[in-house]
């Protein structure tokens, strides 16, 4: 089961207003060689929202194309539910091994229309279905009881779920509580990098990360010490990160992320799609400096 371990959402850089075919297969290429369990393309990381149909399939190949034998999971998510199968279709003829689903939001999105728009999906699948939960792009709340009646559904294999609580105890039951609701054969995995270690340690079967598409040593460290049982050394990993979840809290994950390949030299400079511009000189110093002091290297 590929759903399980560290999924690495590399980052779609665009150049002179579209998409930088060379730097992302550069990208995706580094991740298949340094032991990461899974590339998700098409993430929020990989600004999926901001891509055309066209350019979501050439991406979906070029993924499958570089990635050898790493299993390679896209991002589906679209307004309107045939959009979705579209993308959907196309990834199936890509030969990816899984897809990404957000329910993506203009009008308010009810229960029911989220639990239909996955069931939609199942229905026309041929690939396992990730449940992408994410309120800070998306704007739409899944309760305990939505992610159980999803999950119910064939060809859901995992669920995204946003963090977990700091307190360990708190982190260990909520995971437990999930494990009640959902299928046995439905992994869970924890996103928002600086809940990484928490959410392994407390039970998650993966971490969907952003850090982890443009410099995955660090998060595939904190991993290693998870599934060793070290979860003190797995934490003081995760801590001694903490400059740069700050950086992530301050300007967000995508902006610091492209900052970061763009100083190291994976991507050129603006690599964001407008009307999302890169940090400013100062923030860039900030971003250059965290990378310094915590030894980030390409």
């Amino acid at each position: 089961m590929f759903f399980t371990g560290l999924s690495a959402f590399p980052l779609t850089p665009f150049h002179d207003a579209g998409i930088d075919e060379d730097g992302f297969v550069a990208l995706v290429r580094r991740l298949a060689t340094r032991g990461v369990d899974s590339i998700t393309a098409l993430g929020s990381t990989g600004s999926y929202a901001y891509l055309t149909r066209e350019e979501r399939r050439r991406i979906a190949e070029l993924a499958v194309r570089n990635a050898g034998e790493v299993p390679v999971v896209v991002g589906i998510g679209a307004l309107r539910t045939s959009h979705v199968l579209e993308r959907l279709e196309d990834a199936q003829t890509a030969g990816v091994a899984g897809v990404l689903l957000a329910p993506v939001t203009y009008q308010a999105l009810t229960d029911e229309d989220v639990f239909g728009l996955f069931e939609d999906v199942a229905a026309a699948s041929s690939l396992p279905v990730v449940l992408y939960d994410n309120p800070g792009t998306t704007h739409v709340t899944f309760t305990d009881e939505l992610y159980a009646a999803i999950a119910a559904l064939p060809r859901i294999a995992s669920i995204k779920i946003p963090g977990v609580p700091v307190d360990p105890e708190a982190a260990r039951a909520r995971i437990a509580h999930l494990r009640t609701i959902l299928p046995d054969d439905v992994t869970i995995g924890v996103s928002g990098d600086a809940f990484g270690a928490a959410g392994l340690g407390a039970g998650c079967d993966a971490w969907y990360s952003v850090i982890a598409g443009t410099v995955p040593e660090p998060a595939l460290a904190i991993l290693r010490a998870a599934r060793a049982g070290d979860t003190a050394d797995a934490t003081l990993r995760s801590e001694r990160l903490q400059p740069l979840w700050d950086l992530f809290a301050r300007y967000g994950s995508l902006r610091v992320t492209a900052a970061i390949a763009e100083h190291l030299g994976l991507v050129t400079r603006s690599c964001l799609p407008l009307p999302i511009r890169g940090l400013d000189d100062a923030a860039r110093r900030d971003v250059a400096s965290v990378v310094g002091t915590l030894g980030l290297a390409a």
